[in-house]
């Protein structure tokens, strides 16, 4: 795929974004049929942004998810600065279809990791990391029906990356901790409660933020000092509605929360 079809369809799915709507797929002319294809794209859609880089989101990294979705293995998608919240924010609800908020790790990076042939060892990445912080992400899909457009389509569409809310930083107890076996409750004001672990991630949040620096590493990307990767929901996502109030409860890490909208 070359820059211009790759800028034309990250113009047309960022249209989509900003304006709410959807669309049924991408032109045969712009469709990306490969990963790399579909980073392309979204690099466009960063490109499009007009402040530095946030981080990253990786999606689909539960058997569920992949399922879910129709794919085979995790994606990452961009966090854009204009879409990310801070703990006990108002976000819009708008024409969000997915409806959905996630409970989520977030490592903040203390040193560039940068390309390199050699995968990244958990223990290296782990080494980088700056802080770990308690979020909540709120996907969306710029696609009609975004179980069936496949993976390329999906990574062009930034991962159904939408908003992010970023919470407290986490008591620096969290690295003596089995993220793995750590509970997590979700809550939507008094209508549901949901229980999670932090194994739900691709077994662990920290295999899942190991994944994402060996994952830009092979499209020669740079996971950066100060960006934060959220690491995938720790629960079955929960179901919101417009003025719903969402808590995450981390046990002896913290809480997040955010508020919606009426609208």
């Amino acid at each position: 795929m070359d820059i211009t079809s790759a800028k034309a369809a990250a113009a047309l799915l960022a249209k989509h974004w900003k304006e709410g709507t959807t669309l049924a797929a991408l032109p045969l002319s712009l469709r990306p049929v490969s990963r790399a294809e579909g980073y392309a794209i979204q690099a466009q859609i960063e490109a499009q942004s007009r402040e530095p880089l946030f981080g990253w989101k990786i999606a689909a990294t539960s058997l569920a998810g992949q399922k879910h979705i129709g794919v085979d293995g995790p994606i990452a998608g961009r966090l854009l600065a204009e879409r990310v919240y801070c703990d006990g924010d108002t976000l819009p609800f708008g024409a969000n279809r997915m409806r959905v908020a996630e409970a989520e790790f977030a490592f903040r990076m203390g040193r560039d990791l940068p390309p390199r042939q050699a995968p990244y060892a958990l223990s290296e990445v782990l080494d980088a990391v700056a802080e770990l912080h308690l979020a909540i992400e709120i996907p969306d899909s710029r696609y009609m029906d975004f179980v069936t457009v496949g993976a390329p389509q999906l990574i062009a569409d930034n991962a159904c990356a939408h908003c992010f809310v970023l919470g407290p930083k986490a008591p620096g107890v969290w690295r003596q901790l089995d993220l793995a076996l750590h509970s997590v409750v979700g809550r939507v004001g008094d209508r549901l409660a949901r229980n999670g672990l932090g194994a739900n991630v691709l077994g662990d949040p920290r295999i899942a933020l190991t994944w994402l620096a060996n994952e830009l590493s092979t499209i020669g990307i740079t996971l950066a000092a100060d960006q934060v990767v959220t690491t995938g929901t720790c629960l079955v996502p929960l179901e919101i509605q417009p003025n719903d109030t969402v808590v995450i409860d981390f046990g002896v890490l913290g809480q997040v929360a955010c508020h919606f909208t009426s609208d």
